[in-house]
């Protein structure tokens, strides 16, 4: 990561334990650690931690495909055949033998299975700083298990252990209650034991577990207890929103983990990386792959054009929102307006002519060894102009208070306009409708669409090809089902 650097030794963490040969003549000692022996000084509870928060950098491809399979955006990309994965979810026809879906089960699991392995052996001894450790490395894992529960459902379920080869005949997918009930435990503990401020950039704090709890309540529908932890980030966090003036360069690589960010995952173009190891980038190369394809000119970078907006969404932003600007990348009145700069306008798939602006390659990285592949943007993962909307919905859909629901609504929409004559002052499902608008033109770009269509039912009213009853859940990886000697039932419809 950008400021928490992986440590070489912790690669094979996660199976090294996973076979063991009784046979005495063969019994002789492994050149390599054993995993049951790790643990025995803080540094290593802190490398592991670090090993923990490296998968973060792989959930970048999943934030993006999360914005393809919603209305927002299509697949986009050199043609249709270019990345197949991305194109069967954009189209909703993607099956159990999707290879991108499979990643995002597999470096998700990672994640959980690196956080198990300190929770495994968070007794083996005592240190001064064992409380945080085991505090960021409790986020981590529901971090992990949030996204799995909100594309797969119901999931297997491991709490302070590693699933390792094997268990995988005797564990059952966990029904998303029992999922959602450890997520909530480990940011309630975490929230109570991390700072809203840490002295190293990219830890997790108090703020963090606090927004992503409320999220988790949000998608089950808790509106009270999310609309209480949303608003304790609100009233006590160190969080603002930026300003009018300042809300256009929040996208910039130099206005990172800025006071509106929460939840930051930090990347870097500093170790480079391949094609052959998307896990081991320490680039955002989601970002690459959004970029102008053929591009020539200032700010920006060339691209693959993946994941391009569509024209319903930039027809969503009403008059005078500066998001628009800084959202969504115009390429033809770019041209326009910069003399010089030019595009392959003939080049690409399902070409729209805009682009995710937010998440777009900018020049003046190191660019080593693909410059597609060592994007130093990071990525905002949660936003507080997320948390206001979140607990503006949570406060009005639970019939709480639709008046302060109005007021963190309306704060997020003065910065849009700068100004107060384009308060919304509707109530009861007016108001939830003015709320779910400011939620698409507000996060447009950032991954959350589908999932806010899908939790509030409205998905297969808008996202061409949805099957209600089928796509509110990605199918479970063929090639899991298969190494659980066929014990997982598949999802609905798959």
């Amino acid at each position: 990561m950008k400021n928490i650097k992986t440590k070489n030794i912790l690669i094979l963490f996660a199976f090294l334990a996973m076979f063991s040969c009784a046979d005495s003549f063969i019994d002789v000692a492994s050149p390599d650690e054993n995993s049951e022996d790790f643990f025995n000084t803080e540094q290593d509870y802190q490398d592991a931690l670090v090993a923990a928060y490296d998968y973060l950098q792989a959930t970048s491809q999943q934030f993006q495909v999360g914005e393809i399979a919603s209305d927002n955006t299509l697949a986009g990309g050199e043609s249709a055949t270019d990345t197949p994965g991305i194109q069967e979810i954009d189209d909703m026809i993607h099956t159990p033998s999707n290879d991108i879906l499979r990643n995002i089960w597999t470096w998700n699991y990672t994640g959980v299975n690196r956080a198990n392995y300190i929770m495994e052996f968070q007794d083996k001894i005592d240190f001064p700083n064992k409380t945080s450790v085991l505090a960021q490395a409790r986020f981590l894992r529901a971090f992990y298990y949030f996204e799995l529960v909100k594309w797969f459902g119901d999931v297997p379920l491991a709490i302070d252990k590693r699933i390792q080869f094997g268990d995988q005949f005797n564990i059952d997918r966990a029904p998303k209650a029992d999922v959602y009930a450890l997520i909530e435990q480990d940011l309630i503990f975490a929230a109570a034991n991390l700072p809203y401020t840490q002295s190293q950039t990219g830890r997790i704090t108090k703020g963090a577990a606090q927004a992503l709890l409320g999220k988790a309540y949000l998608y089950q529908d808790k509106f009270s207890e999310a609309a209480t932890v949303l608003e304790d980030v609100i009233a006590n966090g160190p969080y603002e929103l930026l300003s009018t003036a300042e809300a256009p360069l929040m996208w910039e690589n130099d206005h990172e983990n800025n006071i509106e960010s929460v939840f930051e995952i930090q990347y870097s173009d500093v170790d480079g990386g391949s094609y052959d190891c998307f896990p081991c980038l320490e680039g955002n190369y989601a970002v690459g792959f959004n970029g102008v394809r053929g591009y020539e000119g200032p700010v920006f970078d060339f691209g693959y054009s993946f994941n391009v907006p569509t024209q319903d969404v930039v027809d969503a932003f009403e008059d005078g929102d500066i998001r628009l600007g800084y959202s969504i990348l115009d390429i033809k009145q770019w041209i326009a307006d910069h003399p010089g700069a030019s595009y392959n306008e003939d080049a690409g798939y399902e070409q729209t002519g805009y682009y995710n602006r937010k998440y777009i390659a900018r020049l003046g990285d190191a660019n080593r060894p693909d410059a597609a592949l060592t994007n130093p943007n990071n990525t905002r993962a949660i936003r507080f102009a997320d948390v206001l909307l979140m607990a503006a919905e949570a406060l009005n859909r639970g019939g709480i208070s639709d008046a302060r629901a109005q007021d963190y609504l309306n704060r997020v929409r003065r910065r849009a306009f700068g100004d107060t004559l384009h308060d919304v002052t509707s109530t009861g499902s007016n108001l939830t409708n003015a709320i779910y608008k400011e939620r698409r033109v507000e996060l447009v770009g950032e991954g959350h669409r589908f999932f806010d269509l899908v939790r509030t039912g409205r998905a297969a009213q808008v996202i061409p090809g949805f099957q209600a009853g089928k796509n509110e859940l990605f199918p479970i990886p063929i090639e899991e089902i298969e190494l659980s000697g066929n014990r997982w039932e598949q999802n609905p419809g798959y």
